[in-house]
């Protein structure tokens, strides 16, 4: 098959299109929620204000510019690991969550924030848009290095989509609570990047492997993401839960089970490899899984030591993915795994989510409070007669609705991407920067094939 990566009219048309379309549906849809508008203070009434600092903007902001670092440079460093896709890794996670978190205000907006006609966008909504588009990060972990900006784009564009039905399916109609959303950003990004990818199969990949491992400094670049996502997370997991106790909860259980995380995740790496010698994939990955498995129950009752279970736990399993269930999925299921997302963000979160329903089940008066049982668990309104196990079980129905909504959108989404009209690279060009960038001259002399159209002078 003849493969053409000439984007010259395929990613301009598209990023324009995409973005006329935001800007006209925001300019019919998204007003400023009250606290951004101009008319604050006489809607709040002198009498029920101390000041501007009541303001929602400064009680959300430092968690929100905690997340929105994690997304655009936790995430883009931590996938520079592949010694000639630097650019590429922070570059197109740089586009793709500029465009999905437009789109996931509306998407998002009309679920949760749609009143007369308009979606009020505040700071929290902010905070939930830069979640959704961490699930396409941790998608486009999957398909690094195989795909082109277009494709990354379309699947922004359907991921972002279902991502805010099956929040809504969760949160809304299930009444889950995944504070840190280890069910529906990490479970359902892992498995449906990993089925994009499964449905994108390249059974000549090999002729790429020696583009698909890192180098000395491009280690060390993917290891400030991690840094940046490790002391970041406490505020992932804790952004958008309730005033008070519950934030200041999430944020101490997140912050264990990822310090925990990090010792069992150097003892398993040393254990399993020849003389003791740790591996830099294991401390860049398995270290963080701690916070994935907590975020369904961090702001429960699971106890400090509890969290440093989880991420006990989490850096065993994450680390022994790596090392033996990577390799399977890519020989036996035909699933090539770029980042190794199944062993960070699959089976954390689905520890997670069962975590969480655990922890939901065991829920009692004595351990929350009469108050702060229907507090932590909204036990008002229709739930009004649930009970903790009641509540449990609809936290494993959770997990179930998001494997269900990753598989089958995987399957629709990847069978799209694999049309040969959005300037995918051949199998021999893959995990290469040249192919969509400028790139100096010592670069290209030593990229890709001297034939390749894609590395020769620009045309006028």
């Amino acid at each position: 098959m003849a493969w053409n990566t000439n984007l010259r009219w395929r990613l301009p048309l598209t990023c324009l299109l995409l973005q006329v379309a935001m800007v006209v549906l925001f300019g019919v849809f998204v007003r400023y929620d009250p606290d951004a508008d101009a008319h604050w203070m006489e809607e709040k009434g002198p009498g029920n204000l101390s000041s501007d600092l009541d303001n929602e903007f400064y009680y959300r902001y430092p968690s929100f510019q905690d997340v929105h670092v994690m997304i655009f440079v936790g995430f883009g460093f931590l996938m520079t690991f592949l010694q000639r896709y630097g650019y590429s890794s922070v570059g197109f996670n740089f586009l793709l969550a500029a465009f999905g978190i437009q789109w996931a205000l509306l998407m998002q907006g009309w679920f949760h924030s749609f009143h007369d006609g308009y979606i009020f966008v505040g700071v929290e909504n902010l905070i939930n848009a830069d979640f959704c588009v961490g699930s396409v990060c941790v998608a486009f972990g999957a398909i690094l290095g195989k795909v082109s900006p277009v494709q990354l784009l379309i699947m922004t564009l359907f991921q972002v989509t279902l991502f805010s039905v099956n929040e809504f399916i969760l949160l809304s109609l299930l009444g889950v609570k995944d504070a840190g959303g280890s069910m529906t950003i990490h479970t359902f990004g892992a498995y449906f990047g990993l089925t994009v990818t499964w449905t994108l199969y390249r059974p000549n990949l090999y002729q790429s492997k020696e583009r698909e491992g890192p180098v000395y400094q491009s280690d060390l670049f993917a290891m400030i993401g991690t840094l940046f996502l490790w002391m970041y997370w406490p505020s992932f997991n804790s952004a958008v839960s309730n005033h008070g106790d519950a934030q200041h909860r999430a944020a101490i259980n997140t912050y264990c089970s990822l310090a925990a995380c990090v010792l069992t995740a150097v003892a398993m790496s040393s254990a399993l490899q020849k003389k003791g010698k740790l591996d830099m994939v294991h401390i860049q990955n398995a270290t963080l899984a701690g916070g994935v498995a907590v975020g369904t129950a961090a702001e429960m009752m699971l106890m400090p030591y509890g969290s440093l279970i989880v991420g006990f736990i989490c850096g065993i399993v994450s680390t022994l993915g790596f090392v033996y269930l990577t390799p399977f999925l890519k020989s036996h299921l035909r699933i090539q795994d770029t980042c190794g997302i199944h062993n960070l963000h699959g089976i954390p979160g689905i520890i997670g989510g069962i975590v969480g329903a655990v922890t939901a089940a065991c829920a009692t008066s004595d351990i929350y409070g009469e108050e702060g049982l229907v507090r932590a668990f909204d036990f008002k309104g229709s739930k009004k007669n649930w009970s903790p196990s009641m509540q449990g079980c609809f936290q494993a129905a959770g997990i179930f609705v998001s494997l269900a909504m990753a598989l089958v959108g995987g399957l629709i989404v990847g069978s799209i991407l694999k049309i040969p009209i959005w300037g995918q690279p051949a199998d021999e060009n893959c995990f290469e920067d040249a192919i969509y960038w400028e790139v100096p001259e010592e670069h290209k002399e030593t990229a890709l094939h001297p034939e390749d159209s894609t590395l020769k002078p620009s045309e006028p």
